[in-house]
């Protein structure tokens, strides 16, 4: 058999020259292309160079360790980055904080998308996703240290409207990999466990003039690949090189599991519960905010644990988890298998999962954080001497329909006891993660605030909610001395008024029964009147309605808040995730008439579900009433402005 592009990974490698933009594909520990990473590494240290290229990467290629882009980390070997993350790469990381490169951290969306336009031939890539943040160059244009002196971000106007503009680059050389190539250099992923941004990045460089080497772990002859499971054609590669096994493992965690790859699903049952401590109080409470139908984005580190809480609740088929490399469905995992999945529903390309986060897919985000200020700004990229980065953190955390941040009240030595339905906090931790300013806006909490974007920050003793002005406490866990361990410990002061006690259920060790939760409609709790605008607010997010009874028990709630007013009322109704069954949709639209004919003096509705629009519409005009269903909170409330409510 002709081996054609088939060579060896040092013979790849010395394609490579000095002064290269080199870009390479990976998420943490999954889809590294090892081998190539181990051959530059030896080129450099036998002195054969390549010297001072440009690295990109979006997502943080690592296992913090010595593995992953850790092998490039050498001074004279990188005299550029430009990252989504760094911190899975210590040696790069501390090249950065030592001026030693000239260090930039864009998102890691931008990145993805930025490798698309360069593709297609465009000057760059313009976006919102970063205004207000760090990487807005009016703050700090995602420079890392002084050695990045060259801006290679703007802000630019369309149609009136403000947008960060990243300039494209050349990208000489593609470091990718995938499963099964043939002598053409044709390739396929079957097990990957995620497919990224290797086609885009192979596009951009052979659109560029460059060369893309491909890492696999097997050959095959030409001509014997189903070409329906191409994912790289050949026309884009250069050159393949067969990996040694250890040099190709699934990610940093898991040698191969074919569930990762989607080939098998496993038991439910084999996943672990949580043991009940302070992360599971926060990932608990997150997970009572997610609703039936949403669908969910994860970040690294805490949230990560939400999907073993949805696991242990059996809520898992209620909701859509997803993790931004392009998985989406089934239960993410966490530590160094961080990226991959088991028992998803698809897998997509890295660009395009960041195509529907951008756009608005997100229902709710659960991110982590280091710092919050009492503006609700969030630091996430930058603390002390380290600078792990925003990896997808800015454009997950922006576009989102409702962002949590949940992590600890302090870090470093916090100690605390959870049991019998309270928390007991034995030991703070040296570290305040609340604090007058933090020391890099990852999230704009003032931007957010203009957008009426929903934002909590979870922890374990406590809850707020992002206010107009800013931070306000809402909730309190049982046996937590308010004063003491929440309000002593803010060099600001929040807003405080109403403020309720947390779920005792999420302080003990039985499962807390959220499903029966997530498919119990609880009207009553759904519904709220605002006497200052005459205005009641209607959440009928995620509720379903199924049976006659479901529609008496909407009906007495909405009677029994509105019936003793004595006078007619504004309406917002929120319809996101909403769903009535078929054989019910009549009657519950005929429920609607008689609430409005009733009680309002306007009415606006919204949902993001373009179905439900043209669906409640529709059905609504044909009963003549109010029919038009908006996109946006945002857009229903200006409507009621408009129709003469005061707020």
């Amino acid at each position: 058999m002709a081996l054609k592009k088939v060579i060896s990974a040092d013979d790849a490698v010395a394609l490579i020259r000095d002064g290269d933009v080199v870009a390479s594909s990976g998420y943490g520990g999954n889809g590294n292309p090892e081998a190539l990473f181990a051959a530059i590494e030896r080129r450099f240290q036998a002195g054969n160079g390549p010297k001072n290229i440009t690295l990109v990467w979006a997502g943080g290629q690592g296992d913090g360790k010595e593995r992953g882009l850790n092998r490039l980390g050498y001074e004279g070997l990188l005299k550029r980055t430009i990252g989504g993350h760094y911190g899975l790469m210590p040696r790069i990381e501390a090249l950065a904080v030592a001026n030693k490169i000239a260090a930039y951290n864009f998102p890691e969306g931008v990145i993805t998308h930025l490798y698309r336009d360069i593709a297609a031939g465009k000057p760059g890539t313009a976006t919102r996703v970063g205004i207000g943040t760090f990487v807005d160059p009016r703050l700090e244009g995602g420079k890392v240290n002084a050695a990045a002196t060259e801006d290679l971000v703007q802000v630019i106007d369309i149609g009136g409207e403000e947008y960060l503009f990243f300039r494209r680059l050349p990208i000489h050389v593609a470091l990718i990999r995938g499963t099964t190539a043939d002598p053409e250099g044709n390739v396929t992923m079957e097990r990957e466990s995620l497919r990224l941004e290797t086609l885009a990045m192979a596009l951009a460089v052979r659109n560029s003039g460059g060369v893309v080497l491909c890492q696999v772990e097997r050959i095959a002859q030409s001509g014997s690949l189903d070409a329906r499971r191409v994912r790289v054609p050949g026309i884009l590669v250069d050159a393949v090189v067969e990996a040694a096994p250890d040099e190709h493992m699934q990610n940093y965690g898991t040698h191969y599991n074919p569930a990762l790859s989607g080939e098998i699903r496993i038991p439910a049952e084999r996943m672990k519960p949580l043991p009940l401590d302070g992360t599971k109080v926060i990932a608990r409470r997150t997970a009572m905010e997610l609703l039936p139908n949403s669908i969910v984005n994860l970040g690294i580190g805490l949230p990560d644990a939400v999907s073993a809480v949805a696991a242990e609740e059996r809520i898992e088929d209620l909701i859509t988890l997803t993790v931004d490399p392009g998985v989406i469905g089934g239960v993410p995992l966490g530590g160094l298998d961080f990226g991959a999945a088991v028992n998803f529903s698809a897998a997509i390309d890295h660009p395009y999962q960041f195509d529907f986060i951008d756009g608005g897919g997100l229902d709710v985000a659960c991110l982590g954080y280091a710092e919050c200020d009492g503006l609700g700004n969030v630091n996430a990229s930058r603390f002390a001497d380290r600078v792990p980065g925003c990896g997808g953190f800015i454009n997950i955390s922006q576009n989102s329909g409702k962002v949590i941040f949940a992590g600890t009240f302090t870090s470093g030595g916090l100690d605390v006891a959870v049991g019998g339905g309270k928390i007991e906090i034995r030991k703070e931790g040296k570290y305040r993660k609340f604090t007058n300013r933090v020391g890099q806006i990852t999230f704009s909490g003032v931007e957010a605030a203009k957008r009426d974007q929903e934002v909590l920050y979870v922890t374990e003793r406590c809850v707020f909610r992002l206010r107009g002005e800013g931070l306000e406490l809402t909730e309190v866990a049982p046996g937590v001395d308010v004063k003491r361990q929440i309000l002593d410990l803010l060099p600001f002061a929040p807003n405080v008024s109403g403020v309720k006690e947390m779920e005792p259920s999420i302080f003990s060790a039985p499962p807390m029964r959220l499903r029966d939760r997530l498919l119990d409609l609880r009207v009553e709790d759904r519904l709220s009147y605002d006497p200052a605008s005459n205005t009641v607010f209607m959440n009928y997010s995620g509720m379903r309605v199924r049976t006659q009874a479901d529609l008496d028990r909407i009906k007495s709630a909405v009677d029994g808040l509105l019936g003793p007013l004595n006078k007619r009322v504004y309406s917002i109704v929120n319809y996101d995730r909403f769903e009535a069954d078929p054989e019910i949709m009549d009657a519950y639209l005929d429920l609607v008439r008689y609430v409005e004919e009733k009680y309002y003096i306007a009415v606006s509705r919204y949902t993001n579900s373009g179905f439900m629009r043209l669906k409640l519409g529709s059905e609504l005009e044909k009963r003549k009433v109010s029919s038009h269903v908006y996109e946006s909170r945002t857009e229903a409330r200006n409507h009621l402005k408009s129709s003469g409510r005061r707020e």
